[in-house]
């Protein structure tokens, strides 16, 4: 089986928006991919004038908020640093055991590459002359300044909605069959939590898990 990849566009990020992106993008993906019968639930950003729709399930909305938790956590310790989420859908499988293979085994077929540049913006100094006589900037510009890069990261982020949706829609033929009574798809969220080594070493095994290289669509 094929693994399909998705690399979604980046994103720049404050610190204190990590959280709000997350839930949209991730939810999103999930929601496009249900497969049973779910309660859909809006859901309005507080930061943003975008809405997004969750599958209304409490184990998803646990294990989403779970892993931004552990996320977050790990920007705070790689501040200003571009990094890597990966949403990974697999569907399970048995199979004869054998000396060396497990009895279970996971089949990755999407994969979901989602792009943050988070950064701390820098300390202000208090408005007026500094000790060298240079301005510095009055709380007006800086407002407009914020307010502008606010608008284009809600603009960014919408790309990223398109983008999924446009996915979803084109690429539909790797899409295992729905099993009775599953209502969405097993997912696992990874993120380079330890080193930059052991994620890419994960990445691998599910390369080979899949059966091959995975395709790739930006």
């Amino acid at each position: 089986m094929n693994c399909e990849v998705c690399n979604l566009k980046e994103l720049e990020v404050e610190s204190f928006e990590i959280r709000e992106v997350l839930r949209c993008i991730l939810h999103t993906i999930v929601f496009h991919r249900a497969l049973g019968l779910i309660r859909p639930k809006d859901i309005d950003l507080e930061l943003f004038d975008i809405t997004y729709v969750q599958c209304g399930e409490i184990e998803v909305e646990k294990k989403i908020d779970d892993k931004i938790e552990q996320f977050v956590t790990w920007i705070g310790k790689h501040p200003n640093k571009k990094s890597q989420i990966c949403l990974t859908f697999y569907e399970v499988k048995t199979k004869q055991p054998s000396w060396f293979t497990n009895k279970i085994e996971r089949l990755y077929w999407e994969q979901w590459n989602i792009n943050l540049s988070a950064f701390q913006p820098p300390t202000k100094p208090p408005v007026g002359k500094s000790h060298h006589s240079k301005l510095v900037m009055d709380p007006g510009e800086e407002s407009e300044d914020i307010s502008s890069r606010r608008t284009l990261l809600e603009q960014s982020l919408q790309e990223v909605l398109f983008q999924i949706i446009k996915f979803v829609n084109e690429k539909k033929d790797h899409v295992p069959p729905i099993n009775d009574g599953v209502i969405y798809c097993p997912f696992e969220i990874t993120f380079p939590s330890s080193s930059d080594s052991t994620f890419g070493m994960d990445m691998l095994k599910r390369m080979l898990h899949s059966g091959g290289h995975p395709s790739m669509l930006s």
